[in-house]
């Protein structure tokens, strides 16, 4: 796969980001953290574009989703229990997608993707949900790209020990996740208590409005 990425560049980022997020258990880890490490002239003779490293993993996730997302939809739930497992699906995985997506609904397809295993399966239970397609793609989009960004960047920044951030990331990818994820809960909570208070507080102001004619006529 590294000679692949090496040799391909930008073709081999965009091809492998779409086999993983098509649910092939090709680790993005990988892919975008040599992608960035190859920006940074690792490799004698090979110098990508951070920003088109970036562009092609952000891409190759998107129509990789789509192809999940169709799959799940079109195929339906019961047929890839069945033959799954010859395409590298596990029902754990797919039931841990689910799961999520059940909990969190739409937002799980923002949330999911920087989650380890299920950024791979969520497309197929919002599939599953017939999840509209431009608005699963916004989704998508937006979740993928902090995620993508931020692998390639740290192998831009540590160039030839890129390595040691892959061996490393299984670990601290949890790590990461649930304070992005806690992170989102809260922005999520702040902002929704907000927009409550603003609504009791034109209610009441509607209310008083309301009642000064009635005062009035009484006088």
């Amino acid at each position: 796969m590294q000679h692949f990425i090496v040799t391909y560049g930008y073709l081999a980022v965009f091809v492998l980001m779409v086999a993983e997020s098509a649910c092939i258990p090709i680790p993005s880890e990988l892919i975008m953290t040599l992608g960035g490490a190859l920006a940074a002239g690792t490799v004698a003779g090979t110098h990508l574009n951070l920003a088109l490293v970036i562009v092609a993993g952000v891409a190759g996730n998107v129509v990789g989703s789509y192809i999940a997302w169709a799959v799940g939809r079109y195929a339906g739930q019961a047929a890839l229990r069945r033959w799954g497992g010859r395409i590298w699906l596990r029902e754990h995985d797919i039931d841990r997608a689910e799961v999520w997506f059940a909990r969190h609904g739409q937002k799980a397809v923002l949330i999911g993707r920087i989650l380890p295993v299920v950024r791979t399966f969520i497309s197929l239970p919002a599939g599953f949900a017939e999840m509209p397609p431009l608005r699963f793609g916004v989704y998508t989009t937006i979740g993928c790209i902090p995620w993508t960004a931020g692998l390639a960047l740290a192998g831009y920044a540590v160039g030839a020990n890129w390595q040691e951030i892959v061996n490393g990331f299984h670990g601290v990818t949890y790590i990461i996740a649930a304070v992005v994820v806690l992170a989102v809960i809260a922005a999520v909570w702040v902002f929704f208590r907000r927009r409550r208070a603003e609504i009791r507080s034109g209610a009441s102001g509607d209310g008083a409005r309301h009642a000064r004619p009635e005062m009035d006529r009484t006088r």
